[in-house]
């Protein structure tokens, strides 16, 4: 029984990146010899445990098998008999099949060493070209490393294109597709991760609507850079990717991913508020009707951080006065007029009046002194 740190880690510590996640693999092992040691078995498709101190993944080396569409349509097999470079064999990338021995000695039966000195991101063999998850994990790398240098090398976008042309992205979860998706938009450059989907043929694939638009707005790549090191979450970069998207467009992109419903409304807002009069913050009527449609009496988080973004997308320069006003009017509570006598409807209309007429102070008063 040999464990090895594989994957990730092993690829950082060579890059002289900080090590996030650390993932082992056990050979000549079984379930049963895992469980006596202490192991807890976690893993549902194979076998992989939790280390019962240090809780990192231990999984026990394997082979897989295509034998179905998509990608989980592999067959596993996980025993004492295969070795580490069997292991190694299965996964996507050279630079992500290396491995390190518990004397610091580096693995490396795919050359992955000399394609990280090259900056390559490439196939670690011919079954790269099974697994339609492949596509969008190497696409998310390029993204990740763009600031390194690090280029899809041209056997890899091949294999990429020939999954797209088999039909295979089709087999994709929206949820799983989503989730390297929103890993993509916390790397440096999200741009380089729709950049490739479209050279690869994966983004008409995928949101054909949305692949047309990617096209014909080649500023897209910069703003999501910087939108991505002003720190920006994903659903404020996939917000301000999608701003100008037409409306039916849209709501097509957002129902194929099958987004969680904080992201849809951080979209739906921008998206909703991007040419709204109030923006100008000018006219008292305009700015009340701005603050309604950002739902900021029940949302004022949603609102502000949808005013937040339509500063940095240059839609508006008042974004520090609308955003006093919000929370002046914030101040104004119902239960003030229902103390009073007011009832039912009158309490709305009532509450409404009052925003507006401390929004017509408000906004003289700024006029004035400015």
């Amino acid at each position: 029984m040999q464990t090895y740190l594989v994957g990730g880690a092993v690829r950082d510590k060579l890059l002289g990146l900080p090590i996030k996640d650390r993932d082992w693999v056990v050979v000549g092992a079984t379930p049963e010899q895992m469980q006596a040691l202490g192991f807890r078995p976690v893993g549902k498709d194979f076998p992989v445990f939790l280390h019962p101190e240090t809780q990192e993944e231990y999984a026990l080396a394997r082979t897989e098998r295509k034998q179905g569409r998509g990608y989980k349509g592999f067959a596993l097999c996980a025993d004492p008999s295969v070795t580490l470079e069997e292991d190694l064999e299965r996964r996507d990338l050279t630079i992500n099949a290396l491995a390190e021995d518990e004397a610091g000695r580096i693995i490396d039966p795919y050359g992955g060493q000399a394609d990280l000195e090259q900056r390559l991101l490439k196939p670690v063999s011919a079954a790269f070209g099974e697994d339609p998850l492949r596509v969008l994990r190497t696409a998310r790398f390029a993204a990740r490393f763009a600031d390194l240098g690090f280029q899809v090398a041209e056997q890899t976008r091949h294999l990429m294109q020939k999954l797209v042309m088999a039909g295979e992205m089709a087999f994709l979860t929206p949820e799983r597709v989503w989730l390297e998706m929103q890993k993509a938009l916390y790397t440096p450059q999200p741009g380089v991760f729709f950049a490739v989907l479209e050279q690869a043929g994966a983004l008409e694939a995928l949101w054909p609507e949305f692949a047309g638009f990617w096209r014909v707005h080649p500023e897209l790549p910069e703003r999501l850079q910087q939108a991505a090191h002003k720190g920006l979450q994903p659903a404020e970069l996939l917000a301000v990717m999608l701003v100008d998207v037409p409306e039916k467009d849209l709501q097509a992109f957002l129902a194929q991913l099958k987004l969680p419903k904080s992201v849809v409304q951080q979209v739906e807002s921008l998206h909703g508020a991007k040419e709204h009069s109030g923006l100008q913050a000018d006219d008292p009527q305009a700015v009340l009707a701005l603050l309604e449609k950002l739902d900021a009496w029940r949302r004022p988080e949603l609102a502000i951080n949808t005013l937040k973004l339509l500063e940095f997308l240059g839609l508006t320069q008042q974004q520090g006065l609308l955003q006093t006003l919000l929370e002046s009017c914030r101040n104004l509570k119902a239960a003030d007029l229902v103390a009073q006598g007011l009832k039912g409807p009158q309490v709305g209309e009532a509450l409404r009046e009052k925003r507006l007429q401390l929004l017509e102070k408000e906004l003289a008063q700024h006029h004035q002194a400015h």
